[in-house]
Parts: structure tokens; C-alpha cells; sequence
């Protein structure tokens, strides 16, 4: 009996530590204004540092290539209070990449065709992602994140690219790559590593190559899907037990980085959160910001502080962003990145908006929860900002055949050059797409000539190129899309627009000139 009592109050004082811990953890203050940065040996960090405190930003989220790099920028970032969580890259490899591919090939992630990334290429070069299932890159991840863990000074680790191969990039990448992908496809789907396979086919008695489609069983989503999280609650665990912060920079929102790139972190068991909610990758409109921190409070772990990730943006647009995360539930936000802040009139700003926010304490949002909207708003015609984008754009595609036919560009060099400029067209505004096709002129020293014509149409026909269109007519829907077609009587040309739906909100558009 006296073994028995001994033994109910281990467990009750268990119990009660840990409660004690996770208070603690829920009642941590975390530094609200953040940036990603790469740090580089030689560096000026100590200057860098001066422009993140006089900007009012008080976290980093610091890629460094080692451990002593990191105890370097600790010591100066402490100088300026700043604290310094290690942003780490997991599943895809950086610092290692070209050891563990010529050590351990087996290790690499393999797509439906059977490809492994060790020997294909999947986007870019970069790209090479591990397989999660595989009981060597578990320990050999976790073996890395013991070493970031055992420095010093250090606040936090978040992870990165934890996670596979995107199934499925932002629309405004796929005129870069020359791709459509509309749906899932074999060569970008990974995840059939034969160790993936065999513990799904011992679990749910089937091969996932075997059926018809695989992109639509949710077994085999939901596996992959589990894998990844698995890993990442591993490493919380290895974080908590060294008593620091365990953080990420996922995809937008839990839904829609399941689908995409099979990252289901509303699962994973961390502090807080950075969902990388780049809303330039996506529609272009603040509005997908709104509606990704929205789904967030609803999807994240409830025991996980929600921030938001985003591109920094050299003009009053970035004030526009921070609103949206504010105001739709973030407790603080990380940008992509200080350097991106040039102008000494836009920092000078930041710094007081960061001030004015703080001065708000525990009521940072700038509106009560009464007034902030339970339901993101997933209908496109409903958003001004993307219809006026979308006209825009049907503006640009007129342009851009007008160029065509004034015969200012050799038919040789139409494709590359029409390429080029829808590369440079997926944004929401005549500005940014003529800086960048300027970008573009100063990159393509072949095709300058015949940019600069695309610009000079532009310019001459954006004032003159007026539309009318009919009503929208839905003509295709499957999976996440919404394929319609609509008639512009002003132009007799007509435009398909296709909407993207990832998780349930509106993730992505495009337009064809038919």
C-alpha cells in the first residue's frame, strides 16, 4: 500500500510539473517583430543587428552554415536584445547537401515514375529532400539538431523545408518552370521511397503505385502526411528536453501544405509558428493573407502561438500585410527579410508601427474578437483586389499579343520572349510588371531589345485597352479547380480564368487569351 501512495505521488507531481511547464510555455513573451536572414563568416552581423533594432524588430530567425557561427552571432544579437532562434533546414538538405549525396544516395526521396532525387531534378537544383520513413535520416537529423541545441545564448530552433516536394507550386512559379499543373502529377509527386511503401503496404495491405490514382486515397496522403510529422515531434521533443523553443516555417496553412507539399503542421507539438503565408506567391492580394490567418487559429495546435510569416515589402503595402495578420489573429509576425526594407522612410515607419503595436500589449490585435471574421471568404468575385488584378492581367495579355502583331519581335524569339513576360506578369498591377520586365531586360541581354518593345506597348496601350465582359460561365471543376470562361465584347476575344483552391481557400489564379 505505501509502494502504491509512493507511486500516486511521483505521478501527481509529474503531472504537476509538466502543467507548470506548458503554463509556462503559454505565458512566454515572445519578441513579436522577427526576420529570417542568412548569416554568412565575414558578415557585417553587428550592423545588421543596429538595423534590426532601429527598424523595431527583435527576433531573427538566423541560417548560419555551423554551430560556431551561430555562438559568434549570439554574442553580437544579444548585444541589441535581439533573440536568436537557428532556422534550420531538415528534410531538404543545405550546408550537407553534396556529403550525403555522395555517401548515402538511398536516402533520397523518389517520385511516382520511380526517380529518385539523388539523380533527377525536381524545380531546381537545391531540391533534395530525404525520405522521412527511413530510421538512419531520422537519427541523422535529430543528431544535427543536438548540435544547435548545445549552444549557448541560443532561444530557439525552427525548422524549414520539413516536408516533400512541393506536388504542386504557387501558380505565379509555373510560367518560370513552363509548367501547367492544373493537378497532381507523377514527376512531382514524391514520396515512394520503397521504405515508404513497404511500411504503407504492411499497414494498409495495398501499393499505392498500384492504383489508378493515387493522389486521391486519403490513406496514402494521410501516410505521408504522418511521416513528416512524426520527424518533427521527434525533434520538439529533443528541443524541450534542452529547454528551448521549438518553432517552424511551414507552407500557408495546415490544409492547404497538406496538399501541396504533404505537411500537416497543425499536428506537430510546437511553440509557435511562422506559416510562410507569401501572398505575392499566390493571389497578390493581402487578401490571402487574411484569409490564411483565419483558417490558422481554426487549424493550428492550440497550444502553438500563431505568428505570420511574410515578404517584406519596400513600400506602405507592408503596413497593409501586417494588418491583415494583426487584425485576423497573428500575435507577431516574421518578414522575408530586413534587407528587403531599403528605404530609411520605410523603416523609419516599421519601427514606429512595431512601437504602436507593443504599446497594445496582450490587446495587439487592432479589432476584439467580436469584430474578426470566423469564416475566410473563399469566392474570388467577391474580392476587389483580385478582380482588379484579373483585369489588369487581361490588359497585359492584349498588350502583349499587340506587341506580337506590330512584328517589333522576331517570330524566332516570340516563345522565349512571351515566356519572359508572363514570368514577369504574375503580379496585380501595371507597376510591378513593368519594374519586372525591366529586371528581365537587365538579365536577358539577348532579348533587351524586344522587352523594351513589350514595355513600350505596354505603356502606350494601358490608358487605350478598355474591356467589357459578359457574365463569368463556369466550364470545368475538378479537385481544387474552377475552370471559367468569360466574353469581352470590347476586345471579341475571349479569357479563361482559372481559380486554385488549396485547403479551401483561394490559393492561386490564372488567365489564358483564347
Amino acid at each position: 500500500m505505501n509502494n502504491f501512495k509512493f507511486i500516486i505521488i511521483i505521478v501527481a507531481s509529474w503531472i504537476l510539473l509538466n502543467s507548470c511547464i506548458s503554463r509556462q510555455e503559454q505565458d512566454r513573451d515572445y519578441p513579436m517583430f522577427w526576420t529570417w536572414l542568412d548569416y554568412r563568416t565575414g558578415m557585417n552581423f553587428d550592423s545588421i543587428c543596429a538595423i534590426m533594432c532601429e527598424t523595431g524588430l527583435d527576433g531573427v530567425l538566423l541560417n548560419a552554415p555551423t554551430p560556431e557561427d551561430y555562438r559568434e552571432a549570439i554574442t553580437i544579437a544579444e548585444k541589441y536584445g535581439i533573440e536568436v532562434y537557428a532556422w534550420l533546414w531538415t528534410m531538404n538538405l543545405e550546408h550537407d547537401r553534396d556529403l550525403i549525396l555522395e555517401q548515402h544516395p538511398e536516402w533520397f526521396s523518389v517520385n511516382r515514375k520511380g526517380e529518385s532525387l539523388a539523380v533527377t531534378k525536381a524545380y531546381v537544383d537545391y531540391y533534395k529532400f530525404l525520405c522521412p520513413a527511413l530510421p538512419e535520416v531520422r537519427e541523422y537529423i535529430k543528431k544535427k539538431i543536438i548540435e544547435y541545441c548545445e549552444i549557448d545564448g541560443l532561444n530557439g530552433i525552427a525548422i524549414d523545408y520539413h516536408r516533400f516536394v512541393d506536388v504542386v507550386l504557387p501558380t505565379t512559379l509555373w510560367p518560370r518552370y513552363g509548367i501547367q499543373q492544373d493537378r497532381e502529377y507523377p514527376e512531382w509527386d514524391y514520396g515512394y521511397h520503397p521504405e515508404m511503401i513497404s511500411i504503407f503496404n504492411e499497414r494498409y495491405g495495398y501499393d499505392p503505385r498500384e492504383l489508378e490514382d493515387p493522389s486521391i486515397d486519403e490513406n496514402w496522403l494521410q501516410f505521408r502526411c504522418d511521416q513528416i510529422t512524426e520527424v518533427a515531434n521527434e525533434i520538439a521533443d529533443l528541443v524541450h528536453s534542452y529547454g528551448k523553443v521549438m518553432a517552424a516555417s511551414p507552407f500557408p496553412t495546415p490544409a492547404m501544405s497538406r496538399q501541396m507539399v504533404r505537411q500537416d503542421w497543425g499536428k506537430w507539438n510546437l511553440d509557435i509558428v511562422f506559416p510562410m503565408v507569401y501572398h505575392n506567391f499566390y493571389t497578390g492580394d493581402v487578401s490571402f493573407i487574411e484569409d490564411c490567418m483565419i483558417e490558422n487559429r481554426n487549424q493550428k495546435n492550440p497550444n502553438t502561438t500563431l505568428f505570420c510569416g511574410m515578404t517584406a515589402t519596400n513600400s506602405s503595402l507592408m503596413f497593409e500585410c501586417m494588418d491583415a495578420a494583426f487584425n485576423n489573429g497573428a500575435e507577431g509576425v516574421s518578414i522575408f527579410t530586413i534587407n528587403n526594407l531599403r528605404s530609411p522612410e520605410v523603416r523609419s515607419r516599421f519601427k514606429v508601427y512595431t512601437d504602436s503595436i507593443r504599446a497594445l500589449g496582450n490587446n495587439s490585435k487592432k479589432f476584439s474578437s467580436s469584430i474578426i471574421k470566423s469564416e475566410a471568404n473563399s469566392n474570388p468575385f467577391e474580392k476587389d483586389g483580385i478582380m482588379d488584378a484579373i483585369d489588369f492581367r487581361m490588359k497585359a495579355l492584349l498588350s502583349l499579343e499587340n506587341t506580337f502583331k506590330s512584328n517589333e519581335i522576331n517570330i524566332a524569339d516570340w516563345n522565349e520572349v512571351r515566356r519572359i513576360a508572363h514570368d514577369a506578369m504574375q503580379v496585380n498591377n501595371t507597376y510591378d510588371y513593368l519594374n519586372n520586365l525591366i529586371q528581365q531586360s537587365e538579365r536577358n541581354e539577348k532579348y533587351r531589345s524586344d522587352l523594351e518593345s513589350v514595355m513600350y506597348k505596354l505603356n502606350e496601350d494601358i490608358t487605350l485597352i478598355n474591356t467589357n465582359l459578359r457574365e463569368y460561365q463556369l466550364i470545368d471543376e475538378y479537385g481544387v479547380t474552377q475552370k471559367y470562361s468569360v466574353y469581352d465584347d470590347a476586345n471579341e476575344r475571349t479569357f479563361n480564368v482559372t481559380f486554385y483552391f488549396y485547403g479551401g481557400i483561394l490559393s492561386g489564379w490564372n488567365i489564358e487569351l483564347i
